[in-house]
């Protein structure tokens, strides 16, 4: 059996026994995919080819060319796409969604040890438009507006969050915090953070080896989470209050909270549930039940609710050739309403419009890209270059992080 078949074969296991993948998950799993030219399965950093800057307006054939117009780096809605850069160095944004930064994530053994998914990011400058990379952090949580993000230090868990101004390079302010800090998320409205804490470092990783010698690194599975809880903190001034979350069961160390869309409630993945289900707790640290609108969501669907909160983005539904199609449901019945193009749904630029990721058109492996995607409509528009199978000369496994754009 090959690392490949090891892997899939260990995380259906614990699918169907243990919790389905939440918030995060993803790009803990890409590091267990294999280099052919390693012999490991590592996320690796590696240089973009030359680029091809673009600028467009209304979606074009599938062609990955676009008509070149002048733009602000983070004024208007319109769409701007670096269909030649993967990963990407020039501002990507369409509508109301900005690709804020990106990061590659490698398995890393520290001094104890012990090996940790870290992640390398590269962050928007928001006056120049172009992705510097910043090793200082392990997590960064970008605002509303992409012009500040909350960051941790390398050391999870942290036990201090900084505030970042993105064109400065410079922490403007630290908040302290009595408990070590795992993963950050901002509300809607950017005035609030849930800081999620854990009494070790979220993405622990053990080593798998495969009967032909290929090693994987994989997220531990079983056991209990090291989560302990959430503070909610005011941005501004810092100042907020630390809730428990009962220690359950779980497939993996980072488990995240997020807030709902009002801000009243924070969720993560359902622990012991499966397909991308959900547990809401209130502000206090209780579970309570989900709201209406957010109820048939799921953790692992980036995208979420529409700007209007009228649909709702699901997962994978349905795959034909290099062609694949994500479903759309309304939010409150559950019901499936349209489908759209695109193997994972990650961001909403309005109403109509999405963020995924799909593969590249022709045969041959998985190669996928960021495009923008149409209800009602088969065509996609190239916004980034593709992300290279495993086994290309130039891979680079990059993940997106978005935040909506704003004047």
């Amino acid at each position: 059996m090959n690392v490949d078949e090891l892997v899939r074969d260990a995380l259906r296991e614990q699918a169907a026994e243990l919790a389905a993948s939440g918030p995060g998950f993803a790009d803990r799993v890409l590091a267990v995919r294999r280099r052919r030219r390693t012999r490991r399965l590592v996320c690796a950093a590696a240089a973009a080819t030359a680029v091809v800057a673009v600028a467009v307006g209304v979606p074009l054939p599938d062609t990955g060319k676009e008509e070149v117009r002048p733009a602000a780096v983070l004024d208007g809605n319109g769409v701007l796409a670096h269909p030649d850069q993967s990963p990407p160095r020039d501002l990507i944004a369409a509508g109301r969604s900005v690709l804020a930064a990106h990061y590659t994530a490698e398995p890393v053994t520290r001094s104890d040890g012990r090996t940790v998914l870290t992640r390398t990011y590269r962050l928007l400058d928001p006056e120049t438009g172009r992705y510097e990379k910043d090793d200082r952090w392990s997590f960064v949580a970008v605002a509303p507006g992409a012009r500040t993000a909350a960051v941790l230090e390398r050391e999870l868990p942290a036990r201090r969050i900084g505030v970042l101004d993105l064109a400065t390079g410079r922490v403007d302010r630290w908040i302290p915090v009595d408990r070590g800090v795992g993963g950050l998320a901002f509300s809607r409205d950017g005035g609030r953070l849930v800081a999620t804490t854990y009494g070790e470092h979220p993405d622990l990783l053990e080593r798998v080896e495969g009967s032909s010698g290929d090693v994987a690194w994989l997220p531990r599975f079983g056991g209990t989470s090291s989560r302990s809880g959430f503070y909610v903190l005011d941005v501004a001034d810092g100042r907020g209050d630390w809730s428990p979350v009962a220690k359950r069961q779980d497939i993996g160390g980072r488990q995240d909270f997020a807030f709902s869309r009002d801000g009243r409630l924070v969720y993560a993945q359902v622990i012991g549930g499966r397909d991308g289900l959900q547990q809401f707790h209130d502000l206090a640290g209780d579970e309570v039940a989900a709201p209406a609108d957010e109820r048939h969501l799921r953790s692992d669907v980036g995208a979420r609710l529409s700007p209007d909160g009228r649909l709702a983005a699901l997962g994978l539904t349905a795959e034909a050739g290099d062609r694949s199609w994500s479903g759309i449901r309304d939010p409150r019945t559950g019901e499936e309403v349209a489908r759209v193009r695109g193997a994972e749904l990650l961001a909403w630029a309005d109403d109509r419009r999405l963020i995924a990721w799909e593969r590249a058109p022709g045969p041959g492996e998985y190669r996928p890209r960021l495009v923008l995607v149409t209800l009602g409509s088969e065509k996609v528009v190239p916004l980034s270059g593709v992300r290279e199978p495993d086994g290309a000369s130039e891979t680079v496994e990059w993940q997106p992080v978005f935040a909506e754009r704003r004047a």
